[in-house]
Order: structure tokens, then sequence, then C-alpha cells
């Protein structure tokens, strides 16, 4: 089977492939990436919460370099997870909402890394492909060697596929997955390689059944169960941190916390609106960073996003690798000396480009194990494999459907679609929640014709890329 991203690295290796950059002389980083579900950017006690505590956060963002303005390339699940794994806007990877799978034909952060030799492992929620064996768009075909994952959230009891054998877990799902993931860690500690780790949790998404350990927390509050995910949540990041240092791995690793989409309340969400809005509740979330041996230590309020990741650990762990499609993301590793001061690239985002698709993981994973059990022939092939990631539907380029934004701060610009488009433009450094609409006012044309010119070209380019143009002009297609 061929696994266009693989192919793709591989020749990167052959041409240009190498230890390179500001950290070139020294042992490359291990690199573990944390994502919670759902959690907004006022949803930790660093950021003043007045109900929640979040201890081992507060613990992480006074020891390490925390970003104020950290953005979700999207305000759902699936998106975001994608613009981590390619440095790309998610729809030019096609995936443009929840439940979509990631086209094989992406070259992903675990390959670019694998092939930097590095030893790759996913644990917990993924949502960007399948869990079966042998299918293209399975944790195996993004580049991670190890994997025990579910194909969107899950709470207690849930059901994980390891490497393609499902299997049924009892309890909570977050400390499952943490287990996991120290397990992986534990394993490779002492290898040659550096270890690259992804460990995305399922929590706070809702239905909220899982519970932390010790005192029963938040009773008679609104939001107890939501506050009392973030708590577990909480409990296995500074599990994670102390593991490290037992394990003797905390010094020369880079760990990376942040969430997939804004939060499920409002008042908390950091901005106007919430989970599902491209307003700056619905994609402003939490961000820590943290890398003893260079001692991170600070905090930006220089905007930085999913989407650039990948080009900035790239650069932090001094490997050179040009990746053949056309990129969003930036090297933002200068915020960390002080040196960038301000954003020089514009952030694109863009939601409702099309639906959703539900992905039940238990249900899913469930009827795959008990045919695996049972040794009959595994459901879900055609439906669940691939889905239609190999398919190459053609979008006009002029399509404008949904809601898009082009933050060039602190100015931000919406074009919102239904019938007709409608824009319109903030300042978000006097106007954080987005309630002064200025696109009206003649003292602001120039600065709105441009910027609006800038996000219409931005988005023709994002279907451009859905549409297959980058794979042709690379020859992937």
């Amino acid at each position: 089977m061929i696994r266009y991203g693989m192919v793709a690295v591989a020749l990167m290796g052959l041409m240009r492939l190498m230890v390179g950059g500001c950290y070139a002389s020294e042992q490359k980083p291990n690199i573990i990436l944390v994502m919670a579900d759902d959690q907004g950017w006022g949803d930790t006690g660093y950021n003043g919460h007045p109900v929640l505590k979040t201890p081992e956060l507060d613990a992480m963002a006074r020891d390490a370099f925390v970003f104020d303005r950290f953005y979700a390339a999207a305000p759902v699940c699936s998106p975001t997870r994608a613009s981590v794994m390619t440095g790309r806007s998610p729809i030019r990877a096609k995936v443009p909402n929840h439940g979509r799978y990631m086209r094989p034909h992406e070259t992903t952060l675990a390959e670019t890394l694998k092939a930097a030799g590095y030893t790759t492992g996913i644990f917990g929620k993924v949502h960007l492909g399948s869990g079966q064996p042998g299918s293209p768009c399975n944790p195996s075909s993004m580049g991670f060697d190890e994997w025990v994952v579910g194909l969107n959230f899950f709470d207690n009891d849930p059901y994980l596929s390891r490497n393609g054998t499902v299997e049924h877990r009892k309890g909570k799902g977050s400390v499952i997955l943490m287990d996991d993931a120290i397990e992986f860690l534990e394993k490779h500690k002492e290898g040659s390689k550096p270890i690259f780790a992804v460990v995305w949790f399922p929590s706070p998404h809702s239905p909220h059944k899982e519970v932390p350990d010790g005192v029963r927390l938040y009773d008679g509050e609104k939001n107890a169960g939501y506050f009392r995910e973030i708590a577990l949540l909480d409990q296995q990041v500074g599990r994670l941190r102390g593991e490290l240092r037992r394990m003797g791995l905390a010094e020369n690793t880079i760990l990376w916390y942040c969430s997939d989409n804004g939060g499920l309340l409002k008042e908390s969400s950091g901005g106007r609106e919430k989970k599902g809005s491209i307003y700056e509740g619905g994609l402003r979330v939490p961000g820590i960073i943290e890398w003893p041996a260079k001692k991170l230590k600070g905090r930006t309020s220089v905007p930085v996003v999913t989407f650039d990741l990948f080009p900035t650990l790239l650069s932090m762990a001094g490997i050179e690798a040009a990746n053949p499609t056309p990129q969003d993301g930036m090297d933002v590793s200068g915020v960390f000396s002080g040196e960038m001061k301000r954003r020089a690239k514009p952030m694109g985002f863009w939601h409702l480009f099309q639906g959703g698709q539900s992905t039940k993981s238990d249900l899913i994973l469930k009827d795959i194990m008990e045919k695996q059990q049972a040794g009959a022939s595994l459901p879900h092939n055609a439906e669940r494999m691939q889905k239609d990631s190999f398919d190459f539907p053609q979008f006009p380029e002029d399509i404008a459907t949904g809601h898009a934004a082009w933050n060039d701060w602190p100015w931000k610009l919406h074009r919102i679609t239904k019938k007709t488009s409608v824009y319109e433009l903030y300042n978000l450094e006097d106007d954080p929640m987005e309630a002064t609409d200025l696109s009206s006012l003649p003292e602001y044309r120039e600065r709105f014709e441009r910027m609006k010119a800038e996000l219409n070209a931005w988005m023709r380019s994002v279907v451009r890329s859905i549409n297959g143009a980058d794979y042709k002009r690379k020859g992937r297609n």
C-alpha cells in the first residue's frame, strides 16, 4: 500500500533531511505534545478562573513559558489536530470539521521526526482517521510507531485500539491514556533515539463522567462536571511531569500543552462566544511550553497558533526539512528569547466549509473488537478504513461557505457567509470581546480593503489545496 507522506519524507531525507540550526551540536530533545479536549483559555487557575483550581498547570506555568494569545486552528477538535500534524490550515488536509479523515497524502510531524531518528507514539483521542489495522488513515500511516487510541472522545471504561487490536479497558479514560503514554516513555527512555509522544486527552469533553481522585470537588457548582474533568486532567499533567523527572527525561524534553478549541463556557472563554465559533472565545486556548535544558520561562502576548507547532518544533530540535506542501504556520521560537516581538505572518481561520461527521468511538471499536476476537471479517471496511480521503471533489475557488477570519494582530477581519457575505473588522487590542465593528468607518477603509483582499486570496489558496493542487504539484496525487 502506498503511503504518500512517508514516501515524501523519505525523498526529503535523501535530499536534505539533516541536523542543523541553533541546537545542532546537542542531543535532540524529546518532544511531548499534550492537548485537552474543549478547555477554554480562562479554564485554568493561572489565567484567573474564579472557581476552578488547576494546581499542576499553575505550577507548569510558573516554571515554564506561557502564551497569552494561543490559538487553536479551528473551533472544533479534528481540524485543530490536523493542523498540529501538518503545519497547515486543516481544510488543506481535507479536515474542515469534526470526524473527517486527514488525507494520507499529507506529510506529518510524526513522519518528519521519525525520518530524523525519533521513536514515535500517540495516545488518547486522535479523531483524524481509522483505528483498524491496514488502514491508510490509521496512526501507523501517520508516522507513529506505537499507538493506543480512541476514534473520538471517550470517558470511563473505554474501548481503545492498540496498534490495530481493540481492547476494552477498565478505569478513567484520561488516566488510562496517561498510563499508556508513561509506559511508552519508560520503554524507550534508555534507547538511542529521542522520543516523540502525542498525548491527547478526551476530557473535559461532555458528558463529563470522569471524576478526579481525592476529595469530591465542586459540589453545588453549576458546571461541576466540566470542572471535575479539568481537575482530573490537571492531575494527569502533574503526574506526567513527575514521571519525566523520575525517569531522568525532564531536562531535555520539550513539553507543550494546549487545548484543541475554545471552552464550553462563554464566561471563561477568553473572548466572545465559545467552542464552535470563529470569534475569539472559540479559538483562544491555554498554551504552555517548557524545556528545562533551555530554561524557557516567561510570558508572551505574541499570537501563536497550533499550525505553528510543526515548524517551531523542527527549529527547536535543529532539524531542517522542507515540507513539500504550502505551510500556514511559522517558526515562533524567537518569542522565547524576546527577539520576536510581533507576529510576521497573519493567521487564517475557516469554519463550516463543510459539516462534521459523527464518530461514536466506543460503539465502532467495540464492534471491531468483537469481530477480531471471533476471527470474523472486520466491519466498517468501506466506511471507516479510509472514508473519502482519496477523493478529490473539485470545489469552485470562489466558494465562501461558513465563517472565515483573518487575524493580522491586533486587527481581525471576519467574513460570515450565509446567502451573502458580511464582513466585520475589530481591533483586538482595544476591543478583545469583538463588540465594535469598525468595517464601515472611513478611517479604516484602506485597512479593511487590504485585509479583505488578503483573506479572500488565502481562502482561494485553501480551496486549491483541498482540490489537490498541492499534491499534483509535488507529483503525489
